[in-house]
């Protein structure tokens, strides 16, 4: 077994396809700066020296002054300084340059700059102090000349030291404060601008904001939990209050934004800011890091309800992954496509895109072949429950790995359609699976659902039955055969997610079926991560159970998309009723099974007692020639028989549909 320790580490799944998103959402970044005239930029090192030139003339002419009491004299303005400073000139010009004072961007300066500045004016003062009292005066009129500056030497190095420092620190100041204050606004006004979180993150937002070349936001204040930060100010800006206050003082100051500057911050804590903000009508915005507070971008619902980076062993699945033929069915949907950007991380052999519908496999093929350009990839049109076309891909290709993710997955359009549920769902499965036992498939992977425990619907007991099939072929194969259940996935196509995005948009009412409605929830991203994980751990038969964390009333993610809208309570919350075949509450398992860990603190293994292999295969047949009738009464009929807790079939929009076709 390899050593989890040694290269178990957060996995980004979203690698590679940030600037795709960026571009989607290229009105939520802050203009990018413009670049000064090339003529100034042409000449831009010269100009640099020729104002350090001005600023040592300048401290040296300061420190004459102060050193004889704001006087002019001919005495030193003559016969001393224009020889001191030729001296001073030299030196400093070298010893600044040898600091790289001639190189930074001025509009940018910070406190590093100014270490930077203090500590060339202080060595070149103390070469200049050591070479001037090492080096003898030969000549008698240089001599002559400078015999008055003795009385007055040290304080006019002393005085020469501070000048540079103060007159070099404040042109690069003024510089900066030029382009964060002088700017102009865009629109004609500034968004009044709230942050979140008053530490390091806030802090940088903050100063991120007055850099910006076009001046978008003006920050009102800070909100922030820490009593010992309340009634301070950071670089002016006050901190208002707590988390709790935020609608009160939003309405009170009128704030049209809010950035929740908090990167280490649990998906719970942002829940909360969201949640204590519901009615209010700001448009949320979030900042991924302290390195990227530039990136600041909209909160999305993923920032809310997703977990933790998952913790993968990626020995084992770069063994399982790399340098093999890699087939995924379904791979223009939702999970199919986020399983073949995770799979082509790992650098395979070939992977095969299995896909009826035409529009989606073209998308993917070129989303995939522009991020993994190095990644040999075959786009195959192919409906799964034909077997004539499946055998003869797998013959041509031999995949050792198969990822089968291609399913009929909405709940209420196969209660109207349940012969089609069985065949792309079950006879899809049986189908692909037997050839990849066939052909030697090394290991086979089926995704299945959290529908498929104590199943109401016919979407949920066709995974079931698809699942047994799995079970008892993996008793006799050489293949690896496993199954994978999770529940509903954060976003995918015709998800919860995407249908309430929608309605806001049309302006409501958003819909749901039920208020005590609950529902397991996972990234898509996450999911597919675990799949793999999964995956490496099958010796067969399996089916795997990802913890899909605490359930979400359907009601509450509603809400928050709605105040993530920033429109408030203008959109309205109509309730319906649930939907043939759909669930209150979804079930993690299923009578007769026992719950197994395994060594991924995510993953479980639950165990059954399936049926003899003679008679499921009976079964099937017989369900298969049902479902070609679309007799939706014997369909569930028969369904009972192969999922004894099966327990729906009670659609009665289906039945009347059956009764006006056979009448």
């Amino acid at each position: 077994m390899p050593d989890q320790n040694k290269k178990t580490q957060p996995f980004d799944a979203a690698q590679g396809r940030e600037p795709v998103e960026r571009l989607k959402n290229k009105d939520l970044d802050p203009p990018e700066f413009s670049p000064p005239p090339a003529a100034l930029l042409r000449y831009r090192k010269s100009l640099i020296i020729l104002a350090h030139i001005v600023a040592f003339a300048a401290s040296l002419m300061l420190s004459f002054l102060l050193a004889h009491n704001m006087q002019l004299k001919r005495s030193w303005l003559v016969d001393q300084y224009p020889l001191l400073l030729v001296f001073f000139l030299i030196i400093k010009l070298v010893v600044f340059g040898l600091f790289r004072q001639y190189r930074g961007w001025w509009r940018y300066v910070g406190i590093s700059d100014l270490t930077a500045i203090l500590r060339a004016s202080l060595v070149s003062t103390l070469i200049i102090v050591a070479l001037w009292y090492a080096l003898p005066i030969s000549t008698s009129a240089i001599r002559q000349r400078l015999q008055n500056l003795t009385e007055v030497g040290q304080g006019v190095f002393m005085t020469d030291l501070f000048a540079t420092f103060l007159l070099l620190a404040g042109l690069r100041m003024v510089i900066r404060l030029y382009y964060e204050e002088f700017r102009t606004v865009e629109g004609g006004r500034l968004k009044r601008f709230l942050i979140v979180g008053a530490g390091n993150t806030g802090e940088a937002l903050l100063r991120e904001i007055h850099r910006m070349p076009i001046a978008q936001y003006e920050v009102i204040g800070f909100i922030d939990d820490d009593p010992a930060k309340r009634g301070i100010n950071i670089h002016g800006i006050p901190i208002l209050g707590p988390v709790e206050q935020l609608p009160k003082i939003c309405k009170d100051r009128n704030i049209e934004e809010v950035a929740i500057a908090m990167p280490s911050a649990t998906h719970h804590q942002l829940r909360h800011v969201i949640q204590v903000c519901a009615g209010t009508k700001v448009r949320f915005r979030t900042v991924p890091s302290i390195t990227n507070v530039s990136q600041i971008r909209d909160v999305d619902i993923n920032d809310l309800l997703g977990r933790e980076a998952v913790q993968l062993d990626l020995y084992s699945i770069e063994a399982f992954a790399k340098d093999k033929i890699i087939l995924v069915t379904g791979a223009g949907g939702s999970i199919g496509s986020e399983m073949c950007r995770q799979v082509c991380n790992f650098k395979p052999k070939l992977l095969l895109l299995i896909e009826q519908a035409e529009n989606p496999l073209f998308y993917v093929e070129q989303e995939l072949g522009k991020q993994f350009p190095d990644v040999p990839i075959k786009s195959i049109i192919c409906n799964i429950t034909d077997k004539i076309r499946v055998e003869e891909i797998f013959e041509k290709y031999k995949p050792q790995v198969v990822i089968h993710a291609a399913a009929h997955k909405h709940v209420p359009l196969m209660e109207l359609n349940p012969g089609e549920a069985v065949k792309n769902n079950v006879v899809g499965t049986q189908i692909a699976a037997d050839a990849a036992d066939k052909y030697g498939t090394t290991n086979f992977v089926m995704i299945s659902t959290d529908k498929a425990v104590n199943p109401t619907s016919i979407m949920g007991s066709s995974k079931r039955i698809a699942e047994l099939h799995i079970q008892h072929l993996s008793r006799t194969s050489k293949t690896h055969f496993v199954t994978v259940r999770f529940g509903n996935v954060l976003g995918s196509d015709g998800s919860v997610v995407p249908i309430f995005k929608k309605q806001i948009a049309e302006g409501g009412p958003v819909t749901v079926t039920h208020p005590d409605m609950k529902r397991y929830f996972m990234t898509i991203p996450e999911a597919s991560q675990l799949v793999l994980q999964a995956a490496t751990m099958g010796k067969g038969g399996e089916i795997f159970v990802l913890d899909m964390g605490e359930p979400v009333k359907i009601v509450d993610l509603a809400k928050e998309l709605i105040t993530l809208s920033g429109l408030g309570e203008d959109i309205e919350i109509k309730y319906t009723h649930p939907r043939p075949g759909e669930k209150l509450f979804e079930e993690l398992s299923i009578k007769g099974e026992d719950m197994q860990p395994t060594r991924h603190p995510k993953i479980s293994i639950w165990k059954n007692v399936p049926m003899g292999r003679d008679t499921l295969h009976k079964d099937i047949d017989e369900l298969l020639s049902i479902a070609n009738t679309e007799s939706y009464s014997k369909i569930v009929e028969k369904i009972k028989e192969l999922v004894p807790e099966y327990i729906g079939g009670n659609n009665k929009a289906a039945e009347t549909t059956e009764d006006k076709s056979n009448a």
